[in-house]
């Protein structure tokens, strides 16, 4: 006879102790970005029609960007994110290429991606703040 009872393995479900691999972290990286760009496309197409629907609407956005630190930090989120974005898109066209597929390699082009997405982040703080 036989036992049909699930086998008693030790589960941990608590995400904080996990330790995730690079190439786990810039994948869920990319992701999330993802998500913040879609976002804040939304806000950027509305932005963009008001600049274009008249000098008012021009003036306005203007105005809001040169006395508004949260506008200024809600535009570096965007452009942070859009920054990494782009650069876990290039890694994933380069992988598809049949470059860095190895967990090794795979793990030296994920440190290289968040690395650009950081130095992008940092570039585009200067931008707007400066």
């Amino acid at each position: 006879m036989t036992d049909s009872r699930p086998v008693d393995r030790p589960v941990n479900l608590d995400l904080a102790t996990m330790k995730f691999p690079i190439t786990a972290t810039a994948s869920i990286l990319h992701r999330v970005s993802a998500v913040v760009v879609w976002v804040g496309f939304a806000f950027a197409l509305y932005l963009l029609w008001t600049i274009q629907a008249s000098p008012e609407g021009y003036a306005s956005v203007a105005a809001m960007f040169a006395d508004s630190f949260l506008a200024k930090f809600f535009a570096w989120g965007f452009l942070t994110a859009l920054g990494y974005y782009c650069m876990g898109g290039l890694k994933h066209i380069i992988q598809e290429m049949g470059y860095f597929e190895e967990f090794e390699s795979g793990q030296k082009i994920s440190w290289l991606a968040i690395g650009l997405g950081i130095v992008l982040s940092v570039v585009m703080g200067v931008v707007i703040w400066a």
